[in-house]
């Protein structure tokens, strides 16, 4: 029975010193500026406990060109990206690493053009078309453009006022699409070329979609108030 007092004392005792803690904690707000993966913008943190924080972030402006192959066809795509964000940042220690869960919305698209590796015929679907008649394949491909579950870990001292550094990786979900036409519009002269490029769509998001997440890597600095 002492043992057991000694126990629930010490349990009383434990509650009692993270309540003083929690009560005693400062709320801070934190702005910054970032770089990351989807672009430069900033973002607003309020630590308004020692353990946890909501911070909401924007960020635009990063482009991106590439080009990858898809059944004998070059694709050249410039990626525009940009997204905005609202999340939970959880600090576990009440010191500067935290695990963040929340809502993000991604615009991650391109625009795409096609043009045949052998420079005068396209395969769409195993059929073969002229690139005299076609000219050229263009078109959009969507990684992500609404709202998607976001997680991520991080570090950022908004505990402590002034200024400070700050740093976070994550993964956003993904929703791939993909639209192409022809340049001068050959598929509106004969239907069955619309079904070949649809299915040339599917190809290409099936390349794309292979994995379902955008890592979202990210550092900045802030000032803690």
């Amino acid at each position: 029975m002492e043992k057991t007092l000694k126990l629930l004392a010490g349990v009383v005792a434990m509650v009692a010193a993270t309540q003083v803690s929690a009560d005693a904690f400062e709320k801070r707000v934190s702005v910054g500026a970032v770089a990351g993966t989807t672009g430069f913008g900033g973002d607003v943190s309020w630590r308004f406990h020692q353990n946890l924080a909501l911070t909401g972030r924007y960020t635009d402006g990063l482009d991106y060109d590439t080009d990858f192959d898809e059944d004998d066809i070059t694709y050249d795509a410039e990626f525009g990206m940009k997204a905005s964000s609202l999340k939970m940042d959880y600090f576990p220690f009440g010191g500067g690493f935290f695990l963040s869960a929340g809502a993000m919305m991604p615009d991650i698209e391109a625009n795409v053009t096609g043009t045949p590796q052998n420079g005068t015929t396209f395969e769409f679907n195993g059929v073969d078309y002229s690139a005299a008649e076609i000219g050229s394949v263009v078109g959009t491909a969507t990684v992500a453009d609404s709202v998607q579950p976001y997680v991520g870990i991080g570090w950022r001292s908004s505990h402590e006022p002034g200024f400070g550094f700050f740093s976070e990786f994550g993964v956003v979900a993904t929703d791939v699409d993909v639209s192409l036409r022809t340049s001068n519009g050959f598929e509106n002269i004969i239907p069955s070329l619309q079904d070949d490029i649809r299915a040339e769509e599917e190809s290409l998001k099936d390349d794309i979609d292979k994995w379902p997440v955008f890592p979202v890597a990210l550092v900045g600095i802030s000032y803690t108030f």
